[in-house]
């Protein structure tokens, strides 16, 4: 892509991306019509009949389209990434009593991250000449389709699914295991030193407690007896599964913590070491799709993961609904997975993998026993 050199120049590149972000939003709404507009064929009544559009609305809400699209779909993981983003600033700032965070922005600093998102948009994408192109541009835009991926099979309420599957868990972890794919092809196709040593500490970060967490989904699904997801948060209408597998759910929440690369397991981009990891040749809206959208969907899906294994989904006292219940426990999941940033120093990288092997995959491998034992003994929910 040619350096803006001119004003001319700038003026052309503004008015391509124009035109590119209109054939999109053309191909977006021929899609919707396609998929909704024969089930749902729109009138000029609907603007100047209020009930014909509450029916329409209504309809919409139960097509696969909208629930893919908006909820729970793209539209709300982006929403939930966005608060989260602005709840981690204002969260630690209070925690650390950090006045920027804390005070800039107006009305609770809302404008910030506004302002941080403007600014990606518009910052040039910088792509470094030794860099293999085609995979150094394509790891962002697979780590954002893979976390959104993920969500897919994750259930809100009963009714708010977008794919029921009988394999849920394995769909999960299927999706989530090609993060480490990606990380080590952002660091290889970079071409530079750091990012290469960021991308193999994440490769053996993600491999070594994708085990230990593996493990630790099994206790939900041996007590509940199906690896459909509904069918987990159902068995928990009595009691909790972070009740009877307390160490399942502990090993779940701090394997977690390495997933998302978070502090005191964020080796793989240490600033001191490597200056931004395996993300330190990305700048601009590349930088933003990895650390701004994909690693905080990352972070709903295992929140909500969490809260469908351990805390039973969805399920609440009345008369408050279904989706208040899920939301505000996959809220508090990421509130607890929050906190550590702004308390815990970063650990060595071989302290962090001997504790993986010899603490947390034992921890889950004896409450797998245990749980197992229970059930063949004749424990029933």
């Amino acid at each position: 892509m040619p350096i803006i050199r001119t004003l001319t120049s700038f003026l052309i590149r503004i008015v391509a991306l124009i035109i590119v972000i209109l054939v999109l939003g053309l191909i977006v709404i021929l899609a919707a019509y396609y998929f909704i507009g024969p089930s749902f064929p729109l009138t000029p009544s609907m603007l100047i009949n209020p009930q014909e559009a509450i029916a329409f609305t209504l309809a919409l809400m139960d097509t696969d389209f909208f629930r893919i699209v908006v909820f729970p779909g793209f539209t709300f993981v982006a929403l939930y990434a966005a608060i989260a983003g602005l709840w981690e600033r204002k969260l630690l700032a209070k925690m650390q009593l950090r006045v920027g965070p804390l005070y800039a922005g107006k009305f609770e600093g809302i404008l910030q991250p506004i302002a941080d998102v403007l600014k990606l948009l518009f910052k040039e994408l910088v792509i470094p000449r030794v860099v293999d192109r085609f995979f150094f541009i394509a790891a962002p835009l697979l780590t954002v389709t893979i976390a959104t991926a993920a969500v897919a099979v994750i259930p809100v309420t009963e009714r708010w699914v977008i794919a029921r599957s009988d394999v849920g868990v394995l769909v999960i972890f299927a999706v989530l295991g090609f993060f480490p794919i990606t990380a080590l092809m952002a660091a290889w196709s970079s071409n530079s030193r750091y990012p290469m040593l960021g991308g193999l500490r994440a490769l053996h970060q993600m491999v070594a407690y994708e085990i230990p967490l593996i493990l630790s989904v099994l206790a939900p699904v041996v007590f509940a007896g199906s690896l459909n997801l509904i069918d987990i948060v159902e068995k928990q209408s009595s009691i909790w599964f972070a009740l009877l597998a307390p160490l399942s759910a502990l090993t779940f929440y701090i394997c977690s913590l390495a997933e998302l690369e978070r502090i005191p397991f964020d080796l793989p981009e240490a600033e001191p070491e490597l200056v931004s990891g395996w993300l330190t040749e990305y700048g601009g809206m590349n930088f933003g799709l990895i650390l701004g959208i994909a690693v905080y969907i990352k972070l709903y899906v295992l929140s909500a993961l969490f809260t469908t294994l351990f805390l039973g989904g969805w399920l609440g006292p009345q008369p408050l609904p279904p989706e208040f219940w899920f939301i505000f426990k996959t809220f508090i999941v990421t509130t607890f997975l929050l906190i550590p940033r702004g308390v815990f120093p970063r650990l060595r990288i071989d302290l962090l993998l001997r504790q993986s092997w010899a603490v947390y995959f034992i921890f889950a491998l004896i409450n797998l026993v245990v749980v197992a034992a229970a059930v063949l003994g004749g424990f029933k929910l």
